[in-house]
């Protein structure tokens, strides 16, 4: 079985192969929506991309990024900030299926500052 180390939490949970990773996080009481979007957010749907994570490991043990959701990222004034430097790793956690162990940060941070930011 999977194992998803979420590493702002210091927790090791277990899921199903081919799980998503939010329905898990939520599952285990890992917050993964920043104020206010634990609140108010699309429910899993891709459109606010609030669920967005870093996977700092095991990339290669989770479902590819499809075309809609690295438009989310792409275009989104917030989510675009935080791609700079992640790149390959920016996900949203809705839209990942974890086939394999992966360590997840989740509310990563934006990046507005430093030497990524201006080139």
């Amino acid at each position: 079985m999977p194992t998803i180390n979420f590493v702002k939490e210091k927790r090791k949970v277990e899921c199903a192969p081919g799980e998503n990773l939010r329905q898990v996080a939520l599952r285990e009481g890992v917050e993964i929506y920043p104020f206010p979007h634990n609140v108010v957010n699309c429910m899993g749907m891709g459109s606010c991309a609030s669920c967005r994570v870093h996977i700092t490991k095991g990339t290669e043990n989770i479902s590819k990024q499809g075309f809609l959701e690295w438009i989310r990222l792409m275009l989104g004034p917030l989510t675009f900030f935080a791609r700079i430097g992640h790149e390959n790793d920016l996900r949203l956690a809705c839209k990942v299926k974890v086939n394999g162990n992966i360590d997840v940060e989740t509310q990563p941070p934006l990046i507005s500052t430093g030497e990524r930011f201006w080139g």
